[in-house]
């Protein structure tokens, strides 16, 4: 689905008292190799949440090679991720070195989880929780721990005020994003 189809769907979404405050917006680097750019939520014209993928990309990268060169981080290989290594490359590739394309893909792995606990998002992870957004009822993406779609359902005018005073004791637990756009609609309701 297109970028302006996308924001005209989720911006119906926010409640009435955030209507005018609040604006998704995404952007291109047209002559980047990658054309690679990034997604925010602004609030009075000023950028609060920002996802980018040049940021998220380093940042992956980043962590990946610190995880490579510390000892102490112990990655465990299983005998199927091997053979799952050994079956979509063939069987020209000796056995030890199965295990260490394997492992190299597990550490891989390791790197993103930590990225997403770091909440380093990219444009590709606001998309893609968009359109899960957009597909899910508000009580699955408000339950959830995707800090987007929790941002999401926290400004949905389906959310109402008694559900908004029921969510305060579990809102101390999110990401202060999610806090920090829980105490917007709380003040935009007169919570």
């Amino acid at each position: 689905m297109a970028w302006s189809k996308t924001k005209q769907q989720l911006e119906s979404f926010i409640c009435d008292g955030l209507k005018e405050r609040m604006e998704y917006r995404s952007t291109a680097y047209k002559y980047a190799p990658d054309k690679s750019g990034k997604c925010y939520i602004a609030v009075d014209k000023k950028e609060v949440f920002s996802m980018s993928d040049a940021k998220a990309i380093v940042t992956w990268y980043k962590t990946e090679q610190e995880i490579k060169k510390d000892t102490d981080i112990q990655v465990h290989v299983t005998e199927e991720e091997i053979q799952a290594v050994r079956k979509e490359m063939g069987d020209a590739i000796p056995a030890e070195r199965l295990a260490v394309i394997a492992k190299n893909k597990r550490q891989s792995e390791v790197a993103k989880q930590i990225m997403a606990a770091q909440t380093a998002l990219s444009k590709s992870d606001f998309y893609q929780a968009a359109s899960m957004f957009l597909s899910s009822s508000v009580d699955n993406c408000m339950n959830g721990d995707d800090i987007i779609l929790n941002v999401l359902a926290l400004v949905d005018r389906r959310v109402g005020k008694k559900r908004l005073r029921d969510l305060r004791y579990r809102m101390q637990m999110k990401h202060p994003i999610v806090q920090y756009f829980y105490k917007l609609r709380c003040e935009a309701e007169g919570i």
